[in-house]
C-alpha cells in the first residue's frame, strides 16, 4: 500500500473515502467541523439523531454528502478522552482498516492529524498509525490453493498541517521501512521448516545482499564452523540432515572509524528438542524458533531501506535441532569458540549453545554494543506472557536505550535481573559450565549462561519466546516483533 502526505483542506479533496474522527457525545474536531460546514450540517444532523455515539472504534459510513468531492465519509469514534493511549490508537486504526478493506475504491484520505496521543509528538504518532495500517494488510497465503481476495485499497493520503508536514513525511517513510522489515520477518517465520532451513536462510541473506548495495554477506558452512572451534554450535546441528550455517552480514553506512553495532540472532529453523525430545502437542510451532534470526533479517532490511548512517554487523547462528544417531546427548561435553567447556544436560536448551559461539565470533568486529535476540525460554512466557519481551544485559546504558526504544516503538521489553547469585545454578562438576540451571528462574539463568561469552563488549539479550509469534488457532503466525524495537534503537543511535 502506498502512503502519501499532503497539506490540504479535507472538504476540498476528491477521494473514494474521507476518514474523519468524531469524539464521544458528538464532539467535532477541526476537520469534522469543516466537513460539516461544507455539507450544510449533515454530520451534526446524523450525530444528533444518534446514528453514531463517537465511542472508541465505532464507525459510520456516509455516502454522497452534499458539496463534498469525497464519494463517502467514514466517521470513526475516538472516545471521550482528549488524548488517546497507544492501545486506543491501535483500536481506532484497526476500525478504520476493517472498514476500508471492504469498500470499493482504490484510495482514502485520513484527516487524523488533530488526534492527540499521550506522550507522542506528530512524528511518533503518525509513525505508529502508519505501521498499524500497513501491517494490517499482511497476509501469508503462499501455500493456499485459494488465495486471499485482493482488496481495492492501494493508496492512503495522510493530511498534515504545514508546520508538521516534514515530520509526518519522515514518520511515514520510517514506518513503511519498518513494516517492510516486519513482513520479511513474518514471511521467514511462517515458512514451513522443510523449506526454511539453514541453507535457505543463507540464500535469503545472499539475495538481500544483491537487492541492496553496501551489504556484504559471508556464509560459513559446517566444515568451517567445526574448523574454527565452534564446538557448541556444531553440536546442536550434528543430528540433522540439514547442515548448520553461520551467516554474517555487514552494512557500513557510517564512517569507517565508527565501531559497528551488532545484532546476533538465534536461527533454530526447527527445534524438536533433540534427544531431550519435546512433547508432541504444539511442536509444529517450533518452526518459529528461528524468530531471533528472522527479526535480525527484518531489522537489517529496514536499515538498508532507510540507509541509516551507522555501521551494523548481523550474525545469525542457524541450525536444525533433531534427534538421530549422530545427535548430541545429555551428558556430552563440548568446547566452545571461547575455550570454555559446556556440559550439555539438556539438548532442548540448544539456543544458548549456538548463541554463545556466535557471541564469541562477534568479538572480532570490535562492536560498541551487541544485542542478541532469541526465542530462548518458555520461562519468559511464564514470567511476562505474550505482550512483553524479556531484557537482560551487562550495561545499564544499553538496557536503558532499549527500554526507551521499545516504549517509543510500542514494542516493549521489561528488564529482568542478572545477579551473580543466579550464576551458581550453572555450576557443573565436569565442565566449566552446564547448559541449564534447573527449574528456577529459567530466563535469567539462560542469560547468565550467555553473559559468560559477552564479557568483552556491552551486551543485551532479548528473549522473545512470548512475542515472536501468536500461538495456536486460526490466528497463529509470526508477529514481526521485535523489528520495531530494534529499528527504533538503531534510529536513535543514528541520530545521536
Amino acid at each position: 500500500m502506498e502512503f502519501i502526505v499532503k497539506n490540504a483542506r479535507p472538504e476540498t479533496l476528491k477521494t473514494a473515502t474521507l476518514v474523519v474522527p468524531v469524539g464521544e457525545g458528538g464532539a467535532l474536531g477541526a476537520s469534522a467541523k469543516a466537513i460539516d460546514s461544507a455539507s450544510a450540517g449533515a454530520i451534526s444532523a446524523l450525530l444528533k439523531r444518534g446514528d453514531l455515539a463517537g465511542k472508541l472504534g465505532q464507525t459510520l459510513l456516509i455516502h454522497s454528502l452534499p458539496a463534498l468531492k469525497a464519494e463517502r465519509v467514514l466517521l470513526v469514534g475516538i472516545g471521550k478522552d482528549s488524548e488517546l493511549t497507544d492501545r486506543q490508537l491501535r483500536k481506532v486504526a484497526s476500525a478504520i482498516y476493517s472498514n476500508l478493506k471492504t469498500l470499493a475504491g482504490s484510495d482514502a484520505v485520513l484527516a487524523l492529524d488533530e488526534l492527540q496521543v499521550k506522550g507522542r509528538d506528530s512524528y511518533s504518532k503518525t509513525r505508529l498509525l502508519v505501521e498499524i495500517l500497513a501491517d494490517a494488510g499482511y497476509c501469508f497465503d503462499r501455500f493456499k490453493s485459494t488465495k486471499a481476495e485482493a482488496i481495492s485499497l492501494k493508496k492512503l493520503t495522510l493530511l498534515a498541517g504545514k508546520a508538521n508536514l516534514a515530520d509526518v513525511e519522515r514518520a511515514s517513510q520510517h514506518a513503511q521501512a519498518i513494516v517492510n522489515g516486519m513482513s520479511l520477518t513474518k514471511d521467514l517465520g511462517n515458512l514451513p521448516p522443510n523449506i526454511c532451513h539453514p541453507i535457505f536462510l543463507a540464500e535469503q541473506a545472499k539475495a538481500l545482499g544483491k537487492a541492496f548495495k553496501g551489504l556484504k554477506v559471508e556464509v560459513l558452512d559446517e566444515k568451517k564452523i567445526k574448523e574454527l572451534g565452534m564446538g557448541s554450535f556444531y553440536a546442536v546441528g550434528q543430528g540433522s540432515a540439514q547442515p548448520p550455517r553461520l551467516i554474517v552480514m555487514q552494512y557500513n553506512g557510517g564512517k569507517k572509524s565508527q565501531k559497528p553495532y551488532a545484532l546476533v540472532g538465534k536461527g533454530i529453523t526447527f527445534d524438536t528438542g533433540g534427544i531431550s525430545l519435546k512433547p508432541g502437542a504444539g511442536m509444529d510451532e517450533m518452526k518459529y524458533d528461528m524468530g531471533g534470526a528472522a527479526s535480525v533479517f527484518g531489522t537489517l532490511r529496514a536499515v538498508l531501506e532507510l540507509q541509516l548512517p551507522i555501521n551494523l554487523v548481523c550474525v545469525l547462528a542457524c541450525a536444525e535441532n533433531m534427534p538421530s544417531g549422530t545427535a548430541s546427548r545429555p551428558g556430552d561435553i563440548v568446547t566452545t569458540l571461547s575455550g570454555q567447556t559446556v556440559e550439555i544436560l539438556n539438548t532442548d536448551a540448544e539456543g544458548r549453545l549456538v548463541l554463545c559461539d556466535a557471541l564469541t565470533y562477534t568479538e572480532r568486529f570490535k562492536p560498541q554494543a551487541v544485542i542478541d535476540i532469541a526465542t530462548l525460554t518458555g520461562a519468559c512466557i511464564v514470567a511476562l506472557g505474550s505482550h512483553t519481551s524479556g531484557l537482560l544485559g551487562n550495561n545499564d546504558e544499553l538496557i536503558g536505550q532499549l527500554l526507551k526504544a521499545g516504549q517509543q516503538a510500542d514494542d516493549r521489553a521489561w528488564q529482568l535481573p542478572l545477579f551473580d547469585e543466579y550464576q551458581e545454578q550453572l555450576d557443573s562438576p565436569f565442565a566449566d559450565i552446564a547448559n541449564i540451571g534447573g527449574p528456577k528462574a529459567g530466563t535469567i539463568t539462560a542469560a547468565c549462561f550467555l553473559s559468560r561469552f559477552a564479557k568483552k563488549f556491552n551486551w543485551a539479550h532479548l528473549d522473545i519466546a512470548g512475542t515472536a509469534w501468536i500461538s495456536g488457532g486460526k490466528d497463529k503466525g509470526a508477529t514481526g516483533r521485535p523489528v520495531p524495537l530494534l529499528t527504533q534503537y538503531l534510529l536513535d543511535r543514528s541520530q545521536a
